[in-house]
């Protein structure tokens, strides 16, 4: 069951990075072909801006898509650094719901809770036993 979580995790964020990487790109035309300005900045300053941050928080939602799929794929956690990743990511699709709930409405709030709780499925499923942490710890001590 787990790994079934896993790979709908992974593809679900893998839909994620490419939605939001069109509607980033879709906004960057907007921008452009309307000639919009903000505080005095060049229209194309905010056209490729708004292409770059789409394209980095597609590329870090892809990165998570990727980690998840292997962890599928081993059947075990990732290391140290893929949890902390992985958590960031849920920390900021919880942080986008919250935002989205008011710009977009519900349907997409709920869409962005679901992949939250996707992405905390997985991290709870594959979380490492209390006692491999503190074998490899009694391991590590010298004997004395």
């Amino acid at each position: 069951m787990r790994r079934g979580i896993a790979v709908a995790t992974a593809v679900v964020l893998v839909l994620d990075a490419l939605t939001i990487a069109a509607v980033n790109w879709i906004l960057g035309l907007a921008v452009r072909r309307q000639q919009m300005s903000l505080g005095g900045l060049p229209t194309h300053a905010m056209t490729v801006g708004a292409w770059a941050a789409g394209g980095v928080f597609a590329l870090f939602l892809l990165c998570c898509a990727v980690l998840v799929a292997r962890i599928a794929l081993r059947d075990e956690m990732a290391g140290r650094v893929g949890r902390i990743v992985l958590i960031v990511c849920a920390v900021v699709h919880g942080v986008v719901g919250a935002v989205v709930v008011g710009l977009v409405g519900w349907y997409a709030f709920v869409a962005m809770m679901v992949v939250l709780a996707l992405l905390v499925g997985t991290l709870l499923m594959y979380a490492p036993d209390e006692g491999d942490e503190s074998a490899g710890v009694a391991e590590a001590a010298p004997a004395t």
